[in-house]
Parts: structure tokens; C-alpha cells; sequence
């Protein structure tokens, strides 16, 4: 009888409904066996699911089922990053409220990843929308508000003028909204802030325990906390400034440098700038356009450097006969170090390009190992790197080390108005982290503003505080400033008439703590810190390395701050992390330059070139680079598609195999046809093998023919292998075994082999059964349906992991190279525990050998055990 085709529409379907009756993925928080939590990333609810959240999630997903399949009860959850501006913006553009959008898009997404037949506890399901997940992010504010964890202060921001409200600095793209792609400006609010810098050091040091962490990643994070330790120096001003102030205050981790200084630098912001403004129109104007520009440090980086000249110089602290004249300068941020620098051109790309643009002096005072001193200068890039100090006076021949002790001994000793002209200190590049947001579609903040008591936390048992339905966008801001009764309440400590606040926190607050409310999203507190307390830290997380500093770091500061609000014992959030590559595919263009999808081309493939035609114009398309997938370039695939044309097996053995997983993978329709075929093998291979057997479960023999050993062999070395490369994450190369392992059995799955040979045939049933079972993680629907023809009354997804047998990892023979005279002429197959004097004697007796010594003795033999065999002649 000829074989059926697997059919994947109607197999997936059936199996997703049996795991799902069964309950299979539900995960009991009082199950003794060992723990294992591994989540991804929760997507936000955009619209559909694309070919990055298949990849992200089938990967989690093979974890998943391995771990369980191991014997650990497995949490394995899935959520909505569901609060932003995208919401708002479809609302204003669609007319549909974001409550409405978002739901809607949640749902759709929903029923995609349930076609990927995930693993997933749908159980534990929530959207950050939902009331119920904000109400205990509320409590979770005021328990921040009573340890001083959460606090208000005026402060720079970035505003958005189109999206009409305040952007974090790592929201600001080249000096542009990350959204809406407006220019930036600065202002200055009273915003609501989360005090990260409490734990600066704590979050910096124990960046080296987290050892499952990719490099580049804690390089990233070190980088943003940036410890530097440095010298707080007062410069005593020349006369006394408007504001009565006697001197400028700087922190430099370059004391060494002081005798390059040019100018001193103040940023528009300085106190000092303020009262010199007062008075100057021409200032005023200067820091208005200052303004213009990002807060962040990467856009003050890239902005040309532009200053004014304050008319006021302060005194050289180590030389008062060196006067520096004072500008402000749209370089320096107010809120890094004190606000103010001094200036070293030669040895700060910053300061030397402001110093050319103001025909300041430029002083080298590092020496470069082989420069001469007397010729030795800066051209247009700052020297940034070792040397011995020169044109310093008496810090002259030491090493940058000495330099900078020498100047803060001498400094310390000098005192001024009473106190040390400078002091050691340790400053960090990290700062609070403001989360207020003006805008409607998010977690509204829960104070209160009263005129007799201030600014007061609402009482938790009036949580939660819920967002108004009946809002309207039909103008810009935040529609919560404008709704007629949402603000009006009551003072929870006077009682008197009050107004709620009308800020909503950062969406990057609600996925800062998702991960701790999955361990019991039913709780009416935000933990339940028993259970919490056993499933944390994540074991595996999984995600887009785009989210390596804000998201992580954030978490890494709430895991912190709820420890020490009581809802957590443990420190740090993810004891594992994966990042995972972007899918790329190639982009097409028409002959109007047009982007065209690749659903509406053919490719052709003629004397090794590639042609593409567009489908209905029969126009010719030029095939483009290949680029990450979007959907203003139209290279994307829709996983459904993917998934009705193949099945979901298919989509996920694709992602899984193409390529490393910490790498990009090219999406080829020609690779999903390959995977597809592969799975259709599977499913011949298992019909034969069972039609071969005649679904009968052979004896097991005492004895195993060559060919059975042969293949028990190879089963087992694959066994292990998938194991390992997959705890390792090593997900293309468990593929690669798997590959390796279905030619082996299958050359040897002959049904007149398998009749004349009984252990063969045992062999073979054991080695269908692993098999199976190693495909399961990965294409788990196939494996149901393979393990059913099989005659198995189980089900493989709740079947424990096969043990290896190490006896047959054990290598009987080994394969050695013969050179003579240090080139490789031949091999050399031989017992692997062959003594010295027989792997000798074997050597001599090969033809390679015989050939090349013609009758003569070998001057010299060298045996290395297990490698290699090197005859000299």
C-alpha cells in the first residue's frame, strides 16, 4: 500500500485540541518535582504575530518541552505588553478606542500562537491593560512612594511635540521621537521618578554573577551604569558672578589633564548660566536653542558644539597665574557630574572640536609611547590614549596612574574658604528614571493633588484606580487633563476636594515585574511571595537583544525594589538569558521603485541566476539586499500562510535549523520546502518502519548483529548530543544530529533486513521511539502523530525524556592519520585501546608506508595516543 502524506493542517489541529482537553501545559505551583521556569519576551499586540515572534517562541518552546519532558514541573506563560502609544495613535487615526484596538489585536495574535501549538500555560494569561495586572502595579507604586523608592522633582525631558508627551533619552533616535519621528525638545516638568541609583552598585557588581548572560549584553548594561571615579575640584572664579558665587564646581575622572585645560564649559542649565541670563538677552537666546536639542548624551555627542562666552575666568587650581575663560557650551548636560568641566582639547574629542571652533588653545600634555615632546601635537582628533605626562610642570614624566594621585594629594591639601580644594569621588553615568508619560493608554499613577495636603499617595484600598471609557483624541494631549469628572476626588487624608494625578507610568514599568506575576496572576497582592520565591529567578529567558539595556536593567531595578518592599526574596531577575537573531529576508523592488511583497513575485532560476517577475504585471522586480523583515519594506512573510501551506512543524523546524540561533536567519521559501520535505520523510520513515514491524514491539535479543549495532549506536550518540546542544541552546546543531540520525535508520529500515534479522529489528523500534522523542520539543505535532501510528497509547508529550545508554558511546575503533615526514599520506583503523607497539606494527604493514620506505627501516616512529601516527624515513 502506498504511504499517505502527513497531513499537517488537519494533525495539528487535532493534537492542539488534546493537549488543550487535557490540560497538558497547566502548570500546579504545588507539584514537588523541581522547578524549571523559561519565558520569552511577551510580545506587544500589534495586529498579527511575524516570522521573529515564531522563532522567538519556538525556541522557548523546545526548552519548555525538553525541561519537561527531563522531569521538572515547567512554567511556561504567556502575557501582552498591551499599554502604549500605538494604541493611541490607531485611536485617533481609526477612530476606535485603544481598549477596543488592543483587545481585538490580542486575540488575533492569541489564536496565531495557539496555531504554533506552544506549550503554554494559557492559564496565566494577562494583558498589562487588564485592570486586574495594573491595580497591583499601583500598589506596587505606593509601597515604591513609602521606601522612597518613587518620588517627584522638576527635571529636563525630551517632549514630543507630535506625540505630545515626555520620551526617555533612550526613546530619542537622532534627535527624533522613536514613534512619531519628531524633532525633541527640552522642557522642564514635574515628573515622577523611580530612584535606580539607590542600587547603581549593586546592579553594577552583580553583573558579574550573571554568568548565563551573553557578554555583549553585560558590557552594555556596565556601560550605561558607568562607575567612574574621579576628582571633585572648585575653581575659584575671578571676581564674584551675579549669583554671589565664588567658584565652579567640576567632577573629572582626568585630573592628570589639568594642565591641557583650555576653558571651563557650563551646561545651559548651570545655576550659574540662570544668572548670568537674567541679564543677557543674548544668553537667553543661546540657551533656548540649546534646548532645541536632546537631553540624552549619544545626541549632545553628535550635535556640533557650539558655545558663548560668559565674559567671567576662573583661576588654574594648580597654577593661579593660568587664567580659563567660562563659556556655556550645548555640549554638557546638567545632569552628569556637576554640570560644568574643564576643558581639555588635546585629549577630548568634545573639547577640541569646540576649542577649534573658538580659536582656543590646544596643550597636549599625554605623550604617546615613541613621540618626541618637542614635536609632538593634536591635529583634528583628540589623543585619547596612554603616555607619560608632559608640559605638566611637576607632573611631568609620570603615568597617567601617578598623575592623577599627584594632583589629588596636592589638591586635598589646599584649602579654600576651610574646605579640601578637591575630594575623591565615585560618580555613575546612570540616572533616575523617570516614568511619567502624558498620555491616556497606560497605568495611571495613583496620587493625589490637594491644596491643604500636597501631593499625597491615594489609599491602597481605594485601588484601583481605573481609566475612564468615555474619553475622546479629537485634540493633541492627554485626554485624562481634559475629561470632565476622572480627575475630581476626594483627599485620602484631608477629605477635602482634590484632583487625581493625570500622568501614566512608562509601558516600560508594566514589563519590568510581569515576570513575577506569572508566578500567581490570581493573587489580590502583587506576589505571592512563597510561590515567587521558588519559580524566581527565570531560568531561561528569551528575547531581542534591542531590549539589553532599558528592559533588563529596569527589571534587574524592580526585582531590587520589590525585594525590599517585601513581594520578593530574590535579587536578580533572569538567571539565564538568550538573545536571539532577527529574521532578514530579501527585499524587492518594481520598476517605479516601488517596494513589492514577496507574495507577489515568482522567482526563476535559470544557468545559476536569479530573476524575479511580478505575478500579475508579469513586470520584472529587482531582487534586492536582504534586510531585517518589515512592513515598510514589504519583506514580510505571514506566519499563517506559513502555517496553512506547511504546518506549523515546518515553520518552527525552519527557524530551528537554518542558522545559530544568537544569528539572523534568511528566510527562504526554498528552506521552508526543505523543511517540509523533511517532515514528510519523518512521517514515510515511520509508516515503513511500522508496516515493516507490522506493528508488532520486537523481544529484545541478547545479542546485537553489526548492523543493529551500527544503528543502536548511532541513536544513542544522537541522544546525547540533541541533549546536550539543546540545554546548550545549541538548537541547529540537535537538528543537524536528528538529520544524521533519519539516513542512518532509515538505510538500515529494510523490511527483508528487519525480517532476516531480529535484533535489527529491535533495534530499529527503539530507535524510532527516541527519535520521536527527541522530535518533539521541536516539531511536536508531527511527533504525536508518528508516536500514534506507532501503536504507542500515550501521549509524547508527557513522556520522560529517553536515557542514554553510555555504552554505546564508547568508541571500539578509531580512525588515525598516517604522516611520513609530517604529511598526511593515509589512515589507519584501529581498537581504540590498541597498545603502542601494535598501532606500530599496523602502520608498517600499510601500503603508504611499505611504499615509502622500499625496503628500508624507519629512522623514527612517533605515536601520539589517539590522534596521529608520523613515520619518519
Amino acid at each position: 500500500m502506498a504511504n499517505e502524506r502527513y497531513n499537517a493542517r488537519e494533525a495539528e489541529i487535532r493534537w492542539q485540541q488534546t493537549w488543550d482537553s487535557q490540560k497538558i501545559f497547566k502548570t500546579e505551583n504545588d507539584d514537588p518535582r523541581p522547578k524549571y521556569y523559561v519565558l520569552e519576551m511577551f510580545p506587544y499586540p500589534s495586529g498579527r504575530i511575524h516570522m521573529g515572534h515564531v522563532r522567538n517562541y519556538a525556541m522557548g518552546d523546545v526548552v519548555a518541552r525538553f525541561k519537561r519532558a527531563k522531569g521538572f514541573n515547567v512554567l511556561h506563560p504567556m502575557g501582552w505588553d498591551a499599554f502604549g502609544m500605538p494604541a493611541e495613535n490607531a485611536a485617533m487615526q481609526n477612530k476606535v478606542h485603544p481598549k477596543d484596538w488592543t483587545y481585538e489585536n490580542i486575540a488575533t495574535m492569541r489564536s496565531q500562537l495557539q496555531l504554533m501549538g506552544l506549550s503554554l500555560d494559557w492559564d496565566r494569561e494577562f494583558a498589562t491593560c487588564d485592570v486586574d495586572y495594573y491595580h497591583r502595579q499601583q500598589k506596587l507604586f505606593l509601597d515604591f512612594v513609602e521606601k522612597g523608592l518613587a518620588y517627584r522633582k522638576n527635571a529636563k525631558v525630551n517632549w514630543d511635540p507630535v506625540d505630545q508627551t515626555v520620551l526617555a533619552n533612550e526613546q530619542v533616535i537622532d534627535g527624533k521621537g522613536w514613534r512619531s519621528g519628531a524633532e525633541v525638545e527640552q522642557r522642564e516638568l514635574t515628573q515622577w521618578f523611580f530612584k535606580i541609583t539607590d542600587f547603581a552598585e549593586d546592579l553594577l557588581s552583580e553583573i558579574d554573577n550573571l554568568d548565563r548572560w551573553p557578554d555583549k549584553v553585560r558590557t552594555m548594561q556596565r556601560n550605561w551604569i558607568g562607575k567612574s571615579e574621579g576628582l571633585q575640584i572648585r575653581f575659584e572664579l575671578n571676581g564674584d558672578a551675579p549669583n554671589g558665587d565664588k567658584e565652579i564646581e567640576i567632577f573629572t575622572t582626568r585630573p592628570d589633564t589639568l594642565f591641557g585645560a583650555s576653558f571651563m564649559g557650563l551646561s545651559a542649565d548651570h545655576p550659574l548660566t540662570k544668572a548670568l541670563a537674567e541679564n543677557s538677552t543674548e544668553l537667553q537666546a543661546f540657551v533656548e536653542e540649546c534646548h532645541k536639542t536632546g537631553t540624552s548624551a549619544a545626541e549632545l555627542e553628535t550635535a556640533e558644539k557650539i558655545g558663548f562666552d560668559t565674559g567671567l575666568t576662573v583661576k588654574h587650581p594648580l597654577d593661579e597665574s593660568i587664567t580659563l575663560p567660562v563659556y556655556v557650551a550645548n555640549f554638557i548636560l546638567m545632569d552628569y557630574g556637576t554640570g560644568a568641566i574643564f576643558a581639555c582639547p588635546a585629549h577630548d574629542q568634545r573639547d577640541l572640536d569646540f576649542a577649534r571652533k573658538y580659536s582656543l588653545s590646544v596643550t597636549p600634555v599625554v605623550l604617546p609611547k615613541g613621540e618626541e615632546a618637542a614635536s609632538f601635537d593634536v591635529g583634528d582628533e583628540a589623543y585619547t590614549g596612554e603616555g607619560v605626562i608632559f608640559n605638566s610642570q611637576f607632573l611631568d614624566g609620570m603615568s597617567i596612574i601617578d598623575a592623577k594621585n599627584a594632583v589629588a594629594e596636592k589638591l586635598e591639601a589646599i584649602k579654600i574658604s576651610g574646605k579640601a580644594q578637591a575630594q575623591r569621588k565615585t560618580q555613575y553615568r546612570l540616572r533616575d528614571w523617570g516614568i511619567s508619560r502624558q498620555r491616556y493608554w497606560g497605568c495611571p499613577i495613583p496620587m493625589i493633588h490637594c491644596d491643604e495636603c500636597g501631593v499625597v499617595p491615594e489609599k491602597a484600598e481605594n485601588l484601583p484606580i481605573q481609566l475612564p471609557d468615555d474619553i475622546n483624541f479629537d485634540k493633541p494631549g492627554n485626554p485624562l487633563d481634559r475629561h470632565p469628572t476622572w480627575r475630581q476626588c476626594s483627599c485620602p487624608k484631608c477629605g477635602k476636594d482634590a484632583l487625581r494625578e493625570t500622568d501614566t507610568m512608562d509601558t516600560f514599568v508594566d514589563s519590568s515585574w510581569y515576570y513575577a506575576r506569572f508566578t500567581a496572576p490570581w493573587e489580590d497582592s502583587p506576589t505571592d511571595k512563597k510561590a515567587a520565591d521558588e519559580w524566581l529567578p527565570v531560568d531561561q529567558y528569551i528575547g531581542g537583544v534591542e531590549h539589553a539595556i532599558l528592559h533588563l536593567l529596569y527589571s534587574r531595578f524592580f526585582s531590587r525594589a520589590m525585594r525590599e518592599t517585601g513581594h520578593l526574596s530574590v535579587k536578580e531577575p533572569f538567571k539565564g538569558l538568550f538573545t536571539q537573531g532577527m529574521v532578514v529576508h530579501e527585499t524587492y523592488k518594481g520598476e517605479d521603485n516601488r517596494w513589492v511583497s514577496p507574495a507577489e513575485i515568482t522567482i526563476n532560476e535559470q544557468d545559476n541566476k536569479r530573476t524575479a517577475t511580478h505575478n500579475e504585471t508579469g513586470e520584472s522586480i529587482a531582487i534586492g539586499s536582504i534586510e531585517k523583515m518589515s512592513k515598510s519594506k514589504k519583506n514580510t512573510v505571514d506566519p499563517t500562510d506559513i502555517i496553512e501551506s506547511f504546518g506549523a512543524d515546518t515553520a518552527r523546524w525552519f527557524m530551528l535549523s537554518d542558522s545559530p540561533p544568537e544569528r539572523d536567519v534568511i528566510w527562504t521559501e526554498a528552506g521552508a520546502e526543505g523543511a517540509h520535505r523533511f517532515v514528510q520523510r519523518v512521517w514515510r520513515l515511520t509508516q515503513d518502519v511500522q508496516s515493516a514491524l507490522q506493528g508488532q514491539t520486537p523481544a529484545r535479543p541478547d545479542n546485537l548483529s553489526g548492523d543493529a549495532l551500527t544503528v543502536r549506536k548511532a541513536v544513542h550518540k544522537a541522544l546525547a548530543a540533541v541533549e546536550s546542544n539543546i540545554e546548550q541552546l545549541g538548537f541547529n546543531r540537535a537538528v543537524a544530529q536528528i538529520y544524521q540520525l533519519v539516513n542512518t535508520i532509515a538505510s538500515n529500515a529494510k523490511q527483508d533486513k528487519l525480517e532476516k534479522d531480529p535484533s535489527l529489528a529491535w533495534t530499529t523500534d527503539e530507535a524510532m521511539e527516541i527519535l520521536i522523542q527527541m522530535l518533539a520539543p521541536m516539531m511536536p505535532h508531527l511527533a504525536e502523530e508518528c508516536w500514534n501510528h506507532l501503536g504507542k497509547d500515550s501521549l509524547v508529550a508527557t513522556k520522560g525524556w529517553p536515557q542514554v545508554d553510555s555504552k554505546m558511546l564508547i568508541e571500539d575503533e578509531i580512525t588515525l592519520p598516517i604522516q611520513i615526514n609530517g604529511k598526511k599520506r593515509g589512515e589507519l583503523t584501529i581498537a581504540a585501546d590498541a597498545a603502542k607497539a601494535d598501532i606500530e606494527k599496523a602502520v608498517l604493514a600499510s601500503d603508504p608506508v611499505i611504499k615509502a620506505l622500499d625496503g628500508k627501516a624507519p629512522r623514527k616512529i612517533i605515536v601520539v595516543p589517539k590522534r596521529i601516527v608520523n613515520v619518519v624515513v
